[in-house]
């Protein structure tokens, strides 16, 4: 009987974490769920339903705490990881004007500083159950042209970009897949705060004022199966991030034509 596989999903407790841990599960895959939010992790166990989860609640900003989650889940699943989903990640919306210290050192942290951790912390594991085992960034259609009123934002999305096709080079001689998520809006809690601290916009209204389509949760749980099973480095989920993908390759003087007159900041 072939051992059963195993993903440890950051950001587990709800929207695309929650997503991905539901479309593994139904596939009988053991379940890791790393996130800072207890509550939401044991909502999430409850929902794959399969009885092969563990949950640990820890902050991807702690290179040390790292190794401490992937150690514990790696002893709970049998001894292996085959995914890592580094999908934790926090929004910013605003001109950089608007955006504090604060908002901007804690977006830089926790959207690029803890995917680079995730990957470093999960390579030795990665490699045991190599070739095929696969890491999984969550970016973002914002990674593929910078967005007016998201600057901190997009710029730490080009960043784990940057970092799929890095280590696609750098660890294709482990035979370790690098894949990453382009999602455009999708439908996740996310949507509905405050784009920053001097804002009461949701997120979600301006999507929807700006005639942008909003996909389902769901079809990134799929998009991140087809990602660990198939070969593209970068794959794009929803309407937006796919036209986004297009025009940015073949008509950049149109997007940038677009991105300016369309670049009122979230948050005005």
């Amino acid at each position: 009987m072939a051992e059963r596989k195993a993903i440890f999903i950051t950001g587990g407790a709800s929207g695309i974490g929650r997503a991905i841990a539901l479309r593994f599960a139904k596939e009988g895959w053991f379940i890791g769920l790393g996130d800072v939010n207890d509550g939401g992790m044991m909502e999430t166990e409850a929902l794959t339903g399969n009885g092969f989860t563990y949950r640990h609640v820890f902050d991807v900003r702690d290179r040390d705490a790292w190794d401490v989650a992937l150690e514990a889940f790696s002893l709970a699943a049998g001894g292996r990881i085959d995914v890592l989903a580094n999908n934790a990640g926090i929004p910013l919306g605003g001109s950089l004007a608007d955006n504090s210290t604060q908002e901007i050192e804690r977006c830089l942290d926790i959207n690029l500083k803890g995917a680079f951790f995730g990957a470093q912390a999960a390579l030795p594991y990665l490699q045991k159950t190599a070739p095929g085992s696969c890491l999984l960034n969550t970016a973002s259609a914002a990674g593929l042209y910078g967005t007016g009123g998201a600057s901190v934002y997009s710029a730490t999305k080009f960043g784990v970009r940057a970092l799929t096709e890095s280590l696609d080079a750098e660890w294709a001689e482990h035979g370790i897949e690098v894949r990453s998520l382009m999602p455009s809006f999708i439908d996740t809690p996310l949507l509905d705060i405050a784009p920053n601290a001097k804002s009461n916009e949701r997120i979600r209204q301006r999507v929807k004022d700006g005639g942008l389509e909003i996909t389902p949760v769901e079809e990134v749980g799929e998009a991140a199966w087809r990602a660990v099973h198939g070969s593209k480095l970068h794959v794009k989920v929803g309407k937006t991030a796919r036209r986004m993908a297009f025009a940015s390759r073949w008509m950049p003087g149109r997007v940038r034509k677009m991105s300016r007159s369309n670049s009122r900041p979230l948050g005005r």
